[in-house]
């Protein structure tokens, strides 16, 4: 019963948003070259936030879990949708989405995580489980990301 109570409330606890205009471009304020130390810094620190906020839904290696909570590694979606995915981990999401060719239609809440912390997640999901979307999201972008 406790596994049952758990699974629903996981549920509940994440995916689906629909894009708003605009949300589908790329954030690239740069080369990662541009900004190496401050890129590798900030995927350090992005890493001890996923594993503190993220990894109980998406998994430590990104997986997700199939129909429940999607992929980050090699997902469609967050490489097309990169404003969108920043504004999802700020805001949190709702309603259907697609990834991988997968829906999704479920709630992920916002995490109380600062604009730094954002950018940080983002960096270290956008470079980790062999994705390479190699741009960097700075906190500057993250504060632009309108609710």
């Amino acid at each position: 019963m406790r596994n049952v109570l758990m699974a629903g409330f996981l549920l509940v606890f994440i995916v689906g948003c629909k894009d708003k205009p605009g949300e589908n471009e790329q954030v690239v304020s740069g080369k990662p070259q541009d900004h190496l130390p401050e890129m590798k810094e900030s995927i350090s620190r992005g890493a001890n936030i996923y594993n503190n906020f993220c990894a109980s839904c998406h998994l430590m290696g990104g997986d997700g879990i199939t129909g429940v909570f999607p992929t980050l590694k090699g997902s469609d979606w967050l490489a097309e949708k990169q404003k969108a995915s920043i504004h999802a981990i700020k805001y949190g999401l709702k309603g259907p989405i697609e990834v991988n060719g997968l829906e999704y239609d479920n709630l992920m809440p916002a995490l109380g995580l600062n604009d730094q912390e954002v950018a940080d997640v983002m960096n270290y999901i956008n470079n980790s489980w062999g994705n390479n979307f190699r741009n960097f999201v700075t906190e500057e972008e993250v504060s632009a990301i309108a609710k």
